[in-house]
């Protein structure tokens, strides 16, 4: 498997001029930056904050190996008592990685995490945005592997955004299907 920046300089970057008809090199979509993010959830509705943060720095530390980059904790922008959930109070934790990091996610995404994932038959199509970038959800963080499975107390999912200058939904999906993503085929 060629290196992704390799791949979009000897692959994409032909592929798609021929067939958008670009007219130069920079005006090809390319991959901006990967955002990894999980929330917690009820996990930590009703807690003190001592007591939340015992609760959701496994999974914060976690996320910190999966990524390589230490997560930035997200919290409520207003109160709801529905869910008994207070302004300020942290509700996930979020990774925005750009460059090498970048693609060594993606790498390890494609080639690793995806068809270590049970019942996996490929990305919906659906799953790439108007505006060409792709969501991957994952159910459990353990098909990484970074994560031991048997040091785990709490399995958690994550959400995987991958950003691209791509202007519509055709050249985002014709992008992510010849880096290699496992995408289906047209029903």
């Amino acid at each position: 498997m060629m290196p992704l920046l390799e791949q979009h300089t000897k692959v994409v970057i032909p592929a798609m001029k021929e067939k958008f008809g670009y007219k130069n090199d920079m005006a090809v979509p390319k991959i901006t930056k990967v955002v990894v993010n999980t929330s917690f959830g009820r996990l930590t509705t009703g807690k003190t904050k001592s007591e939340a943060a015992a609760l959701y720095g496994p999974i914060v530390e976690d996320l910190a190996k999966i990524t390589g980059q230490r997560p930035v904790i997200t919290k409520a922008k207003k109160s709801i008592s529905t869910f008994k959930l207070r302004q300020g109070m942290p509700v996930g934790a979020k990774v925005t990685l750009r460059g090498i990091k970048m693609n060594a996610m993606i790498e390890k995404v494609v080639n690793i995490v995806l068809p270590r994932t049970r019942d996996f038959e490929g990305l919906e199509i659906k799953s790439v945005d108007k505006s060409g970038n792709l969501t991957i959800g994952i159910k459990e963080h353990i098909v990484f592997p970074e994560i031991s499975a048997e040091n785990i107390k709490r399995i958690f999912g994550l959400e995987v955004v991958i950003t691209t200058t791509a202007k519509t939904h055709e050249q985002g999906l014709e992008l992510f299907r010849l880096l290699g993503f496992p995408i289906k085929k047209d029903a």
